[in-house]
């Protein structure tokens, strides 16, 4: 994959504006004002519900990452937002979920 990249952490909303589209929102309005090819953020990969939103917004998960011995394993999420350069890979999901 090849291009500017739009790495998104730590999005969340109170619990109160929770499942009221407010997350999308935000995650539209940020990703809208970057000036990227794609977005990625990590999810938990024991958060399959999670993983499951996000594909609905358009990403694909693409890999696995575990960043130190005591974290988590995280499933990398990738959402293209403009069509691909020549030079650009296709992203394409892992085969490891």
């Amino acid at each position: 994959m090849r291009g500017r990249i739009f790495a998104l952490s730590e999005l969340m909303v109170v619990p109160q504006w929770q499942g009221t589209g407010r997350a999308q929102q935000i995650h539209d309005a940020l990703i809208q004002s970057a000036d990227a090819d794609f977005a990625t953020l990590l999810v938990d990969s024991a958060h399959l519900k999670v993983q499951a939103l996000y594909e609905k917004w358009g990403y694909v998960k693409y890999d696995e990452a575990q960043p130190s011995e005591d974290s988590p394993v995280y499933a990398v999420m990738v959402l293209r937002l403009r069509a691909a350069t020549p030079r650009s890979i296709p992203v394409q999901p892992s085969n490891t979920g």
